[in-house]
């Protein structure tokens, strides 16, 4: 919505810098009238996209950090990683349990 309303305006600017009875009063009036404002205008409509686009990356990279951090502590440690990702329960040695008599 925002862009139609831009071109219109561009036009509405287009126009009236035609109708100039100069060149320099035509440049003029598309500079200080289209040009200037409408860059104003859409950066500061546009803050909260690139606020947004930010977030969302800074949001990617931290994801992408923990995989990588995932992946490098299972590859240290493969005895506890296991194929497909989970924790296996610890494993008890099979036998005699200390300070009990065998039956």
């Amino acid at each position: 919505m925002l862009y139609i309303v831009a071109i219109a305006w561009m036009y509405v600017v287009i126009l009236m810098s035609l109708t100039e009875t100069s060149f320099v009063a035509g440049a003029a009036t598309f500079i200080f009238y289209g040009v200037l404002p409408l860059s104003v205008l859409l950066y500061l409509l546009g803050t909260p996209m690139r606020w947004r686009a930010q977030r969302v990356k800074a949001q990617q990279e931290l994801a992408a950090l923990r995989a990588q951090q995932a992946s490098a502590e299972a590859a240290l440690d493969p005895a506890t990683a296991s194929p497909d990702g989970a924790q296996d329960a610890p494993v008890t040695p099979a036998g005699p349990k200390s300070g009990q008599p065998d039956q």
